[in-house]
């Protein structure tokens, strides 16, 4: 008789998480990451400050007044913890009744005393939110065990903090959760922009995901993650406090400027240009400006006003306005900004024809976001796609002539199931995509070619009505099957939708009959 295969064991992430979620009760997921991520962050930075205080303690001996002096711990971007504020104090005091005020001080006390860390950390949270004493206390014991499980790996906080992210982002599902950017997305539009060094933004920056990748793409391949500078802008206050726990977790400094604040009303990067910008905004965001608002922002000069109906447009000329005379950005958007008339049609055809900044088209699969079940696309524009040298990790890069040029990828049959009912891309899938993008963009491979139901590469003059829709361009075999499927989905997914509703309200029903009846189900 066959053995019964053993489940794979769980990562040190996934165990910690599951003894997190078990204390969670009856709080909101939305509510709960505010409470593990500032924990997770808390431990952190007291790891990193009695490791520093240790080093002093050993080099000075323990009464010199340095080993107490904040300038001995930031000169080394280790941040000053006062006594209160340290680990070991608070989980001496973690049985105790008092213990949410005592956490809401030390954060309160540890932003006083780093500067940079302005705006970062929860106000008043815990003794707000009503956590039971004992169920707090139980949480920073399992936090408290992260230090047993500590490798090698400077990241390990970062990686525990990321994984919790994803988590809670897909316990909050549709309608919530759009802080955070699958990683996946995240590296295929790192691997295809290869943000190497420079000035790097974000203008929805949600949790701080592309500067992080942005670092790791650095690091992988071997190149020093101090040579990007790191600018973003979040609207939503405490998304705005996620990033910057993130980044400081990570040893990324940044500019996400001084507050929460809407990237088109008050703009806090105005005057910088920047040489990779790397954006997830929200999805056909409505009324992002009133009628009489913004018409002639310079970031639209040139440009009809994107209609106050959809921000999708808007967040292509602020993305555009903001590249330097090299730069260049991956972005994501539904997929209604391929085609759409009126304004946006004019706009688009602008940034293809006059601007010719569109260098690539593409389109995702379904279910990668844990907020919308739509497919979505990756818009690549570029301010320079003449031909070209540039250097990266110390090669040099021939870029051939692409004027004129735009490449469309189809990626809808890519990706693997992922926690039953998403899909995330396997390496493979970002290998093929980036591989066939790069071999597309330089002279010095010579291996691009079209490829039927994937690539086409297409003239400028050959599109058609200034659409980029790939489905367009891309041969397929069976092309009038192909382009009803997306028709026929909907149709479907909007009968299975009756469906599922009118079989809840005969749930409904039947359960209201018995408790009339006096029997409870």
């Amino acid at each position: 008789m066959a053995k019964k295969s053993e489940k794979p064991e769980k990562t040190i992430e996934s165990q910690l998480w599951d003894a997190a979620n078990k204390l969670r009760g009856n709080i909101e997921a939305s509510e709960y990451k505010h409470v593990v991520l500032s924990l997770i962050f808390l431990k952190y930075a007291g790891v990193r400050f009695e490791r520093q205080h240790t080093q002093l303690v050993e080099q000075y001996g323990t009464e010199n007044i340095l080993c107490e002096m904040p300038v001995a711990y930031g000169k080394d971007n280790v941040f000053y913890l006062p006594e209160h504020c340290r680990w070991d104090y608070i989980m001496q005091h973690s049985k105790q009744p008092d213990i949410a005020q005592i956490i809401d001080k030390a954060l309160t006390d540890i932003e006083k005393e780093n500067k940079q860390l302005a705006g970062a950390l929860p106000s008043n949270y815990y003794s707000n939110l009503g956590i039971d004493s004992s169920r707090l206390g139980s949480l920073l014991d399992v936090v408290n065990d992260m230090e047993k499980h500590m490798d090698d790996d400077n990241d390990f906080f970062g990686r525990v903090y990321e994984y919790c992210l994803s988590n809670f982002a897909l316990q909050e599902g549709k309608g919530k959760g759009e802080y955070y950017t699958p990683k996946a997305i995240v590296n295929l539009i790192a691997e295809m922009i290869e943000p190497y060094e420079g000035k790097v933004y974000d203008p929805a920056c949600g949790s701080g995901g592309m500067f992080v990748q942005s670092a790791k793409f650095i690091e992988a391949h071997g190149g020093n993650k101090r040579a990007i500078s790191v600018y973003g802008q979040e609207y939503t206050l405490t998304t705005y406090k996620l990033a910057k726990m993130n980044l400081a977790i990570r040893g990324i400094s940044a500019n996400l400027g001084e507050k929460a604040a809407s990237t088109f009303q008050n703009d806090q990067h105005k005057d910088e240009k920047f040489d990779y910008i790397m954006a997830n905004p929200p999805f056909n965001q409505k009324a992002w400006r009133e009628e009489s608002e913004l018409t002639d922002d310079p970031r639209w000069k040139g440009f009809r006003t994107p209609p106050t109906s959809n921000a999708n447009y808007a967040w292509i000329l602020n993305i555009f306005s903001k590249l330097s005379a090299n730069g260049i950005a991956g972005f994501l958007l539904a997929n209604g900004a391929l085609s759409g008339d009126g304004d946006e049609k004019a706009i688009r055809k602008a940034l293809i024809e006059e601007h010719d900044a569109v260098e690539a088209i593409v389109i995702l699969p379904r279910n990668m976001f844990y907020t919308t079940d739509i497919s979505v696309t990756l818009w690549i524009l570029n301010k320079n796609k003449h031909a070209r040298t540039a250097t990266i990790n110390g090669e040099m890069r021939q870029y051939r002539e692409r004027s004129g040029e735009i490449l469309f990828i189809d990626m809808r049959t890519c990706g693997v199931p992922y926690e039953k009912k998403y899909t995330t891309f396997t390496a493979e899938d970002i290998k093929r995509a980036t591989e066939c993008f790069h071999n597309w963009q330089r002279s010095d491979s010579g291996t691009y070619v079209d490829e039927p139901e994937f690539c086409k590469s297409v003239r400028v003059e050959e599109l058609k009505d200034s659409s980029l829709v790939p489905s367009k361009y891309i041969e397929f075999v069976n092309r009038d099957d192909y382009e009803g499927y997306e028709e026929t989905m909907k149709k479907l997914q909007g009968e299975l939708r009756d469906l599922f509703k009118q079989e809840e309200e005969s749930k409904k029903a039947v359960m209201e009959v018995f408790k009339e009846l006096g029997y409870e189900l």
